[in-house]
């Protein structure tokens, strides 16, 4: 096993506990991937039906998508394999993906109007940098499907799937860990907002737009954010880096 293949292992590992404290599971569905390879072709993913507060580095599953290996995908979930398959495929540049269902991201994705409207900062992160799919097909386990939700994602590395959760992408585990603890918490504050049934008090589009670039420009800040989890994690729950 190549050191990136170990590296990743763990950090995909972490993300599984955190996020399963965090109550943003699905009972034993949802999936996270990594790749593996520098084309994306290889990738780390989570067998079907194991509680994401189980998994273990070594739990992990190697697949190819120029080789796919019959037995291997009897393990995983079908969409798991649909959806990160070929975002994996043809978005090389994402090296980690994060499908989720969490209670309010997918509250707002369904939404007449999805858009994460900039009415604080964690909001504003995604002022402009979220693809939003208005047409959901059912569960997307097909290829075809696949492929429709990678070709939505276009320049950006977020999806909000209409009616269904949350596609995170990035080309750091930490980063994308990060990023899915963030939209959630951005969905948080405007639910609670449009709860007050009162109107929202929109940042202006250029401050918002400085926002989102203030964050990009942080990226360590995210890392830090992952870094801090795991070394709780390997306090709390050392076996997930097993």
């Amino acid at each position: 096993m190549s050191a990136t293949e170990a590296d990743a292992r763990v950090d995909l590992a972490a993300c599984f506990r955190w996020f399963a404290r965090l109550g943003m599971h699905e009972a034993v569905a949802n999936h996270f991937s990594a790749s593996i390879s520098d084309d994306g072709s290889k990738f780390l993913i989570n067998p079907k039906w194991q509680h994401f507060s189980t998994i273990k580095a070594s739990d992990l599953i190697v697949l190819d998508t120029n080789n796919p290996d019959e037995t291997l995908l009897a393990k995983i979930d079908p969409t798991a394999w649909a959806i990160h398959g070929q975002i994996h495929l043809l978005r090389p540049d994402v090296k980690c993906v994060l499908h989720l269902h969490p209670i309010y991201t997918t509250a707002i994705s369904t939404l007449k109007d999805p858009t994460i409207k900039p009415i604080d900062q964690n909001t504003a992160r995604y002022f402009n940098r979220v693809s939003y799919d208005d047409c959901y097909q059912g569960m997307a386990d097909s290829d075809a499907e696949g492929k429709r939700l990678a070709e939505l994602l276009g320049a950006h590395s977020r999806l909000m799937m209409g009616n269904h959760g949350v596609l995170i992408g990035s080309h750091s585990i930490g980063v994308a860990f990060d990023d899915m603890y963030t939209i959630e918490r951005a969905c948080q504050v405007l639910a609670t907002g449009y709860a007050t049934n009162q109107d929202l008090n929109l940042i202006p589009d250029a401050m918002a737009e400085k926002t989102a670039q203030d964050w990009e420009s942080i990226e360590d800040f995210s890392e830090a954010h992952f870094a801090e989890t795991k070394r709780v994690l390997l306090i709390e729950e050392p076996d997930f880096a097993e």
